[in-house]
């Protein structure tokens, strides 16, 4: 029996693998600066370091070395998954769009509970930071907020339990 989602439709493993993901402009940017510093100022400098590690000689017992390969390995796995990323990125300009709650949407919400106001703009996952108010697409929040329009209450499931907003405003910038 096939997997649906990959094959019922003549999608191969490749097509898959490019599914598009959206991003913001900011988020776009963020990861291009990202990638430019990894391979412009990190790359060079752990070459140097594994290369001045080298120079101490056994290498077996050598753990600047040791850490430096496992940092360069870190390095080039990340500059990949950046580049995969801007590879299949689909940038959307959110202060082009409008009405209902979207990717995009960045929305004030009152905490029923605490009455305190929070401000989430709704991003892809590679560009989410609930920190700096950019929530993940896939979030429980985001899904609850999704469709959803200024002056109603939603109800989300999260791991401290149920919390209940309501959408004050919503705006696209």
């Amino acid at each position: 029996m096939h997997d649906a989602g990959r094959f019922c439709f003549g999608m191969s493993d490749k097509t898959v693998a490019m599914e598009k993901i959206h991003i913001t402009r900011n988020g776009h940017a963020a990861l291009n600066e990202e990638l430019k510093r990894l391979k412009t100022e990190e790359r060079p400098a752990i070459i140097k370091a594994i290369a001045e590690a080298r120079a101490h000689g056994d290498l077996s017992e050598n753990a600047e070395y040791h850490s430096a390969k496992e940092k360069q390995g870190f390095i080039e796995g990340r500059i990949k998954e950046i580049e995969g990323i801007l590879a299949r990125a689909e940038v959307v300009d959110p202060s082009k769009l409008s009405g209902p709650i979207k990717f995009g949407a960045t929305v004030h919400l009152i905490d029923e509970d605490t009455e305190e106001e929070r401000v989430y703009t709704i991003v892809g996952e590679p560009e989410a930071d609930i920190e700096r108010g950019l929530l993940n697409i896939k979030s429980p929040l985001a899904r609850a907020l999704i469709g959803r329009e200024e002056g109603d209450s939603v109800e989300v499931r999260t791991p401290g339990g149920e919390k209940s907003y309501e959408i004050v405003k919503v705006e696209y910038i």
